[in-house]
């Protein structure tokens, strides 16, 4: 499915069996995708999008691992995913190219909804509507207007009121075909006074071909409750990786992005926080990790509306062998948002002569009672740190990957302890050093 146009939306809207306002949402999509240009900041995007495959269905979504076909079996276990899922977590979702292929609940509350979003259009089509492109509208970007017009999977998710989940939920996105895109949709709705945390992870091969995913995330956060979100992305050095995540959180709520990027060829990701709410608070803490061929243009987004509301962004970037690891950012304290408080905290270490890092900072505040601090370093591996660990004994490499991993101790800390395995396995190929 190569040629982007009316006949490919409507045949997957007819493979979906959608009501007639979807394929009408996803046919204005797609003109809107044809009048944007791409964005005008950030790095430049190359992609032919006359050789994207924009929808591969592999197989039916089974909650029986033994039905999963054998080849797809072996590729998530090669990955590790399989033996977290089975050890650490609540509930699991694992998309394979374009629809979840495996799906499983572990817990017993019947009002939790944890499903695809495919699904949910289907048995909750009320409750889908209300949320679905009503915090990331489709006219965004030009991005945003593709997932609208492709979008198949990811994850829906509800958690009733006064409901804390004992063990995280996930999902898992893989891309294993030349030239593919993933455009997978996530609405997390934690109704009031509940608490989740919420893990995803991405992966992808490498191949000649440019691939590109493009999500979108829709967060909602209500009254007193509590969202955690954590990222690990691995994509290969040949993916585009163009994303939208925007949370809105409600009075004395909590949002939390983790968000970890060790892959792709390009990322473009500023996971975001409406501080709608009084008392509301929203934390970005991330590490960004550019090698040779990638250029990851990342950060966070804070918007301050309610009083006494509290955001804190750390950020931190490592570049070597000529990669380029940027942090792109906007923090906003609008004037009702009396009694507010921001903090920026941005740290790079660039690890030869041939690595970039950027701060690109928008720090707007529109009151005289809020404060709003902004901190950034840049440095390289110190001498002095090396020769130190060399005369204890440890090898030049081994001393740089202590000290890599001393640097981004803060990010690691902020993870779900159950998600340590897959960040290790994920780390031990990118810095050969374990946790």
């Amino acid at each position: 499915m190569n040629e982007l146009n009316e006949e490919l939306i409507k045949k997957i809207s007819k493979i979906k069996n959608e009501p007639k306002w979807m394929l009408d949402f996803r046919l204005n999509s797609l003109k809107t995708f044809f009048e944007l240009d791409n964005p005008n900041f950030g790095p430049k995007i190359e992609l032919d999008f006359s050789k994207i495959n924009y929808y591969k269905k592999v197989s039916d979504t089974s909650d029986n691992w033994d039905n999963v076909n054998s080849d797809i079996k072996n590729t998530f276990k090669e990955l590790g995913v399989i033996e977290a899922e089975e050890k650490y977590l609540c509930g699991v979702s694992n998309q394979y190219e374009s629809e979840v292929i495996y799906h499983k609940n572990k817990f017993d509350d019947e009002n939790i909804i944890f499903m695809s979003t495919d699904e949910a259009l289907k048995k909750h089509p009320e409750l889908f509507k209300e949320y679905f492109n009503n915090l990331v509208k489709y006219n965004e970007n030009k991005y945003t207007a593709l997932n609208g017009a492709l979008w198949s999977g990811g994850t829906f998710i509800y958690i009733p009121p006064h409901t804390k989940l004992d063990r995280p939920l996930q999902s898992y996105f893989r891309i294993n075909s030349v030239s593919l895109g993933q455009f997978e949709r996530t609405i997390i709705i934690v109704d009031e006074g509940a608490e989740l945390s919420y893990i995803e992870g991405c992966t992808a091969p490498t191949y000649s071909e440019n691939s590109l995913h493009a999500g979108v995330v829709e967060i909602y956060v209500k009254k007193n409750a509590k969202c955690k979100y954590s990222t690990i992305q691995n994509w290969s050095t040949d993916v585009y990786n163009l994303v939208t995540k925007r949370a809105i959180v409600e009075d004395n709520g909590l949002m939390e992005w983790v968000d970890g990027n060790l892959g792709s060829k390009v990322t473009m990701k500023y996971p975001s926080c409406i501080l709608k709410g009084n008392n509301a608070c929203g934390n970005s803490i991330s590490i960004a990790y550019a090698k040779k061929g990638q250029i990851l243009d990342a950060g966070a987004k804070m918007i301050h509306i309610g009083k006494n509301t509290k955001s804190n962004i750390v950020s931190k970037s490592i570049a070597e062998s000529g990669g380029i690891a940027n942090y792109r950012g906007t923090t906003k304290i609008l004037e009702s948002a009396n009694n507010s408080n921001a903090s920026i905290k941005c740290d790079t270490i660039i690890l030869d002569d041939f690595s970039f890092s950027d701060t690109i900072p928008k720090n707007i505040v529109l009151n005289s009672d809020s404060n709003l601090e902004h901190e950034a370093s840049v440095s390289k591996i110190s001498k002095e740190k090396l020769l130190y660990l060399q005369e204890k004994g440890i090898d030049e490499e081994t001393a740089k990957q202590m000290i890599i991993m001393g640097f981004i101790n803060d990010f690691k800390n902020e993870l779900p302890m159950e998600y340590a395995v897959e960040l290790n396995r994920l780390l031990n190929g990118t810095v050969a050093c374990k946790i």
